[in-house]
């Protein structure tokens, strides 16, 4: 019994390092690196902050088109969220990784719900809701 627990081990260990490793995810066996960790974490920093740049520089130009704006705004998002996933949170596609991209999922899912919720609440009271005059004029 105890073969079969280390032949599943090792089959976990082995498949680290190839190609499901994120940047900064450490070997099991290998010694930990502080100047190759905070390099990593460096990239990642810098990557973000052109990003940010990169989204205000397209909130306040005229360079873009103006209805491509939100467009662009909603892409430079969608890229630094994969920044802070790769590079800060070590989210891959790695067998080790399957509860942490689940959680992931699950609190997606979440805010998604509580969003959509709260539009379509703030929608059906704006609609049913008769307008303030009406509702000033029945107090008198």
């Amino acid at each position: 019994m105890s073969d079969e627990h280390s032949h599943v081990d090792d089959t976990r260990t082995a498949g680290q390092g190839h190609g499901h490793a994120a940047p900064g995810e450490q070997e099991a066996d290998a010694k930990t690196d502080v100047r190759k960790a905070v390099g990593i974490y460096a990239i990642g920093f810098l990557l973000a902050a052109i990003l940010t740049g990169a989204s205000f520089w397209a909130a306040g130009s005229h360079a873009i088109f103006g209805p491509a704006v939100p467009v662009a705004l909603i892409a430079l998002a969608v890229a630094q969220m994969g920044v802070h996933l790769v590079f800060f949170l070590h989210i891959t596609t790695g067998p080790d990784n399957t509860n942490n991209v689940l959680a992931l999922a699950f609190g997606v899912l979440i805010v998604a719900l509580v969003l959509v919720g709260s539009l379509w609440i703030m929608r059906h009271l704006d609609h049913n809701l008769m307008p303030m005059g009406v509702a000033m004029d029945m107090q008198r």
